[in-house]
């Protein structure tokens, strides 16, 4: 069964009533970064590509055509007998975006990250946004314990 919006809302750190919906609470953009590295996923482990930040103004971000990699500003903690799934929000669709992003184990926490691909050239502001979380109860052995765990907080390994 997927949880309430205000349910969601306690598991995320900092959340306006603005970005609470019916069934999930909607995430911010933070930063926009650009993969300018190979990376790698093989069968005895992974490296993620160098990344640097793609250039802004006070406001936000003028992105042209290809794959940007878009922080998320809020920490998330994904509750130990749930599951979360992330959706673009329908304007990045509507403005030929798409957001890809995986599924957030039970006990994962952080500030976590998405793909997004870009069609069309847009303008993506700080703070607008852009994703919806939703939680699903999960029956499950283990919590989420890898290599993103407190990704981009105080508690990052």
């Amino acid at each position: 069964m997927f949880r309430s919006g205000h349910f969601v809302a306690s598991q995320i750190e900092s959340v306006s009533d603005a970005q609470i919906q019916p069934n999930g609470v909607d995430l911010t953009l933070g930063d926009v970064l650009e993969q300018v590295e190979a990376g790698r996923v093989g069968v005895d482990g992974k490296t993620v590509g160098d990344r640097e930040p793609v250039e802004s103004d006070a406001d936000g971000f003028d992105l042209d055509p290809g794959g940007y990699i878009l922080q998320y500003a809020e920490t998330i903690s994904i509750p130990e007998d749930h599951v979360g799934f992330l959706y673009p929000r329908s304007t990045l669709m509507r403005n030929s975006c798409m957001l890809n992003t995986a599924v957030w184990d039970a006990g994962y926490e952080g500030k976590g990250e998405g793909l997004l691909q870009v069609h069309h050239p847009i303008r993506l502001e700080r703070g607008a946004r852009i994703a919806q979380l939703v939680l699903a109860e999960a029956g499950h052995e283990d919590v989420y314990a890898g290599t993103y765990q407190g990704e981009r907080t105080d508690e990052e390994p």
